[in-house]
């Protein structure tokens, strides 16, 4: 499934096709010979989307068709979410019921305008990234982004350099974030060269670096991951993108990712498991993003989950408070240390008097960007953050 919710042809009518048909596209046993339907799925993989033609007598079957990849488990073909999707709600209301409040596959088509407007600024985004996306995937269809995949170099142990780092300096280990600009702060740094703040992250102890890669609102881009990772630079990659839809993950991938960010606000739980089933098939560690206590319990509840975020921004009105990773943690540390996860604190992190209260927390690394990014010397901003030089 490339996301639930993330193409609008899964928006059918509920009422056809079948409950059966449904269940048989899922599992992938439904065909309807080369006319209508061209089967893609590498069956031993499962990746690999159903791809489908127009055809006048089976239009809503096939759009579902192209909305879904084929799920090989019992976990994926009766998830609560599928049943749902059966018995006729929408998919803003599926991710509704799970405490989502972004809507998805909303804007008006052109010229005629009208619709809904977005609610706050991350809903705008992902509006935004929706259709982003599917520009990308007709340029570049993803059987050209698995080929890609297959040059590129093996992936690096992202958690692993975070608890090295941990042990090494006794501090929460450091994600520091090569960023350009954010939609509430405007251009965080004129003179932005990704490759050279990267090269002053790594050498200032850095653990790992989170690089943008969302275009519109933050200056970033897909290519300056890949310059970074093709600058010799040893710390793990985090493509910190707006995930909505696989081919995302596969691109992330073949520019030189180590890891991606998946924001429980925005994908309700089938689209994180199965995204997070596309990361361990690819190599990459996924850094899943929460910000209130609901989605955190959701996530706690996702089997195979080794990295949690902790966001003190909320990504609907941008207001910090870190006594959010506080209130989120005290009741859940002990869950968390039972599921071996490592626990990231993010945004409002300027003293090292933050860092200590987050680390007291059960935070055992830090994402970073705004306070370093903007300071003239990145690499004495991180001494700053922790009191002490945390390279040695």
């Amino acid at each position: 499934m490339e996301s639930l919710l993330a193409n609008p042809s899964a928006r059918v009518s509920i009422s056809n096709p079948s409950l059966t048909s449904r269940r048989a596209i899922l599992s992938g046993n439904l065909h309807f010979g080369p006319t209508y339907l061209s089967n893609s799925i590498r069956m031993s993989s499962g990746l690999s989307p159903l791809r489908c033609t127009n055809s006048p007598n089976n239009e809503e079957i096939i759009s579902v068709a192209s909305a879904l990849y084929e799920y090989q488990t019992d976990e994926f073909i009766n998830a609560k979410e599928v049943r749902e999707w059966e018995s006729g709600k929408s998919i803003n209301q599926i991710a509704a019921n799970q405490g989502i409040t972004i809507r998805r596959s909303c804007r008006p088509a052109p010229p005629a305008g009208g619709g809904m407007v977005p609610r706050n600024i991350l809903e705008q985004i992902i509006w935004d990234k929706e259709v982003e996306v599917n520009q990308f995937k007709q340029r570049m269809p993803q059987k050209n982004v698995e080929d890609l995949i297959k040059d590129a170099s093996p992936t690096r142990d992202f958690i692993r350099a975070l608890k090295d780092s941990y042990l090494r300096t006794g501090v929460p280990a450091l994600i520091a974030e090569v960023k350009k600009a954010s939609p509430s702060r405007g251009i965080l740094r004129e003179n932005f060269d990704p490759v050279e703040i990267a090269r002053t992250y790594e050498q200032n102890g850095a653990a790992c670096l989170s690089i943008l890669t969302d275009e519109k609102y933050f200056q970033g881009s897909f290519e300056n991951l890949e310059k970074v990772r093709k600058a010799g630079i040893k710390c793990p990659l985090l493509c910190k993108e707006f995930i909505i839809d696989l081919w995302q993950i596969y691109y992330a991938r073949a520019k030189g990712a180590d890891a991606v960010l998946l924001i429980a606000g925005v994908l309700p739980d089938i689209d994180i498991k199965y995204m997070l089933k596309t990361c361990r098939e690819l190599g990459l560690t996924a850094l899943i993003e929460v910000h209130n206590e609901r989605e955190l319990d959701r996530v706690l509840k996702i089997n195979g989950v080794q990295l949690i975020g902790i966001n003190n921004r909320n990504l609907e009105n941008f207001v910090v408070d870190i006594s959010n990773t506080k209130k989120l943690l005290e009741n859940r540390i002990q869950v968390i240390k039972e599921k071996e996860i490592t626990v990231v604190g993010e945004s409002g992190l300027f003293t090292p008097d933050d860092v200590k209260f987050v680390q007291d927390s059960g935070v055992k690394a830090v994402l970073v960007g705004e306070s370093l990014i903007k300071q003239e010397d990145p690499g004495l901003a991180i001494r700053g953050l922790f009191g002490k030089d945390i390279s040695k």
